[in-house]
């Protein structure tokens, strides 16, 4: 017994279908085709332009934060001192800037942070060794 779609002999040939060569006929009241359309394949994404399947979804490269630079510059400075204590307030700023926009260097900011901290640790460091010192010279 032989399916719906099924041939009944297996061995037949097939139905005749239109000629590869002439256009398969429009739809009645539908506008007739463009023959020389283009493909959808002839270029391929200039650089830049979002990859294949993606065409409305492409996001601008972000900014570097210029708190955090700054904050990663003077932590590696110090500039006696100075400089550490900037890059702590630059880093704060830079990571609550970072936080609210579309920014990055976040990454820097964290490097100037704890680049100021070594350098104020340092300065405490020096400053309780001058008063030990001090204090053992005069007593």
């Amino acid at each position: 017994m032989t399916e719906p779609n099924e041939p009944s002999d297996p061995w037949a040939a097939p139905p005749e279908s239109p000629s590869p060569s002439s256009p398969p006929a429009p739809a009645p009241g539908a506008a007739p085709p463009t023959p020389y359309a283009p493909p959808a394949y002839a270029q391929p994404p200039s650089y830049g332009q979002p990859p294949y399947g993606q065409q409305g979804y492409y996001q601008q490269p972000r900014s570097t934060n210029g708190f955090a630079i700054a904050s990663m510059v003077l932590g590696i400075l110090w500039l006696y001192w100075v400089g550490s204590i900037l890059a702590l307030i630059f880093g704060y700023i830079a990571r609550g800037q970072i936080r609210a926009g579309n920014q990055q260097g976040d990454g820097m900011a964290i490097a100037g942070i704890v680049l100021g901290w070594i350098g104020v640790g340092i300065l405490l460091f020096l400053i309780v060794l001058g008063v030990a010192a001090g204090a053992g010279a005069f007593g």
